[in-house]
C-alpha cells in the first residue's frame, strides 16, 4: 500500500468503516511509515478535540414555550362511533399505503445495498495494481476494450479539456454481475464511474450521498445506471457528473 493510497482510507480507520481486511492493510503501513503514522495521531488528535469540546446548540426555554404554544390545542373526546369509523377508514388508507411504503422500504434498501458494494469496489480499486485493466487516455481506446465483455458497453467521455483526466477502464463486480467501470483522476484524487445496465429507460436525476468517508454521485439515463464515486468534495464529483451527462448530450444531438 502506497502513502497516497494510506491518506484516502485513514480517516475511515480511524471511525471504524474499513472492514477488518482493509483496517489490517492500512494499520500494517502506518506501522512502517512514519509520515502516515504521524498523520494519524493528528487525526486522532483533531477528532478527540472534536469530541470533548461543547459544541452542541442548545435551545433556549423560550422557544421551547412557542413551540408548544404552536401545537394543536387538546380536542373534545371523540364517541365510540366516531372512534370506529375512524379506525375503518384508517385501516383501509393504512393497508394502501402500506403496500407503497413496503416498495419504498425495499427500494431504498436495495439502493443502500448497491451503494456499499460501489464503495468496496472503490476501495478494491486502490489497492496497487487493481485500479485499471486499460490504461489509456484516449476514449477511441478504453471504448472498444470492452466490447465483447459486457452486454453494454460504457460509455467512455474523454473530460481531460474539463479538468478530468481519463486514465482507463476495468472490469468490476457489483449487485453480483460484471460491470464496467472508467477512471479519471483530479489532480490526485481517484474517480470511479460505474456503469450498469438497467431494464428501465426513465431518467433520473442526479442524487449525492455519502458513504465511509467516499461521495456517490449517482443517476440513470438511457437503460445505463450511473455511480461516480471519489473522495472528492461533492461538489467537484457534482461538476464531474454535469459535465459528463452535457458531453452525452452534445454526442447524442451530434
Amino acid at each position: 500500500m502506497t502513502c497516497e493510497e494510506a491518506e484516502v482510507l485513514i480517516h475511515a480507520l480511524i471511525d471504524g468503516e474499513l472492514d477488518a481486511g482493509h483496517a489490517r492493510e492500512v494499520e500494517a503501513h502506518v506501522e512502517g511509515c512514519a509520515h502516515c503514522a504521524a498523520l494519524m495521531k493528528e487525526y486522532q488528535e483533531i477528532r478527540q478535540a472534536i469530541a470533548e469540546s461543547d459544541v452542541r446548540y442548545k435551545a433556549p426555554l423560550e422557544l421551547r414555550r412557542k413551540i408548544e404554544k404552536a401545537l394543536p390545542q387538546p380536542q373534545a373526546a371523540p364517541t365510540r362511533r366516531s372512534v370506529l369509523r375512524g379506525f375503518a377508514m384508517g385501516s383501509a388508507v393504512s393497508a394502501i399505503a402500506a403496500t407503497g411504503l413496503v416498495a419504498i422500504v425495499l427500494r431504498n434498501d436495495d439502493e443502500q445495498r448497491i451503494e456499499n458494494e460501489v464503495v468496496s469496489a472503490h476501495l478494491r480499486s486502490l489497492q496497487a495494481g487493481h485500479l485499471i485493466d486499460v490504461v489509456s487516455t484516449d476514449q477511441h481506446t478504453v471504448k472498444p476494450w470492452f466490447n465483447g465483455k459486457l452486454d453494454v458497453s460504457p460509455p467512455v467521455i474523454d473530460l481531460t479539456a474539463q479538468g478530468f483526466t481519463l486514465i482507463g477502464g476495468r472490469l468490476d463486480y457489483v449487485n453480483a454481475r460484471e460491470i464496467g467501470a472508467v477512471v479519471y483522476k483530479r489532480r490526485q484524487h481517484v474517480i470511479n464511474l460505474f456503469v450498469a445496465q438497467t431494464a428501465s429507460t426513465e431518467r433520473k436525476t442526479a442524487q449525492t450521498s455519502t458513504l465511509q468517508g467516499f461521495n456517490i454521485r449517482r443517476w440513470s439515463d438511457r437503460g445505463l445506471n450511473y455511480w461516480a464515486v471519489s473522495d472528492l468534495g461533492a461538489d467537484e464529483l457534482s461538476e464531474f457528473g454535469d459535465k459528463f451527462e452535457s458531453a452525452m448530450r452534445a454526442n447524442k444531438e451530434g
